[in-house]
């Protein structure tokens, strides 16, 4: 095994087109409010599949009804059971959305008790991740996506953007919650944004 075995190969990401072409294909669709949140949630976060759908409604919301600066989460990946590496700060946007995201639940009369789910399908259930994954495939297709990602791929991309948007490792670890920075580093490696980039202007 030579060195360049070692090397983990930077995660797939969602170019800035792709995720534009999602955030609107969702937030104009009539029935894409939910999930165009979820994205979002995801975009601006970088929490992972499980930890999105297993939020509550009083884990986002305070008990005057408007969205919190910082989250506390209950569930997260086991390897981390760090308390004070399981909050995350949501954006100004994001926390926009979310409050509008209420509103919608209250006036579709979904529950708004701070143990109910957050998320939920359209039988009153939690969302579950098939479903979920479901979703993600069907808003590609609808967004014009020529290829097909993993949800996961969202937390990369928000996770990739930090990173480029800082220039700093361990604030995109920080961001991550990974334990060893040796998980983050991929993040510094060049995103299909970049390669997309690099060979638009190729003579050919």
């Amino acid at each position: 095994m030579n060195y360049a075995d070692n090397i983990a190969l930077p995660p797939r990401t969602l170019t800035e087109g792709e995720q534009r072409a999602l955030l609107k294909t969702t937030g104009e669709h009539a029935r894409g409010f939910r999930d165009h949140v979820i994205f979002s949630v995801a975009l601006g976060t970088a929490l992972r599949e499980h930890e999105i759908l297993a939020l509550n409604v009083g884990d986002v919301f305070g008990p005057d009804g408007n969205s919190r600066r910082r989250v506390q989460l209950s569930v997260f990946k086991r390897s981390n059971d760090d308390d004070a590496m399981q909050e995350v700060v949501l954006p100004d946007n994001l926390r926009a959305k979310l409050d509008k995201f209420r509103g919608w639940k209250k006036r579709r009369g979904e529950s708004l008790e701070a143990e109910a789910p957050l998320f939920v399908s359209r039988n009153g259930n939690r969302l579950s991740s098939r479903q979920l994954r479901h979703l993600f495939h069907q808003w590609q297709e609808r967004a014009g996506f020529e290829r097909r990602l993993s949800f996961h791929a969202v937390r990369h991309t928000a996770l990739t953007a930090v990173y480029r948007k800082s220039r700093d490792i361990r604030l995109t670890q920080r961001v991550a919650r990974h334990k060893s920075i040796s998980s983050t580093i991929r993040y510094a490696g060049p995103s299909d944004e970049d390669v997309l980039r690099a060979v638009r202007d190729l003579p050919c």
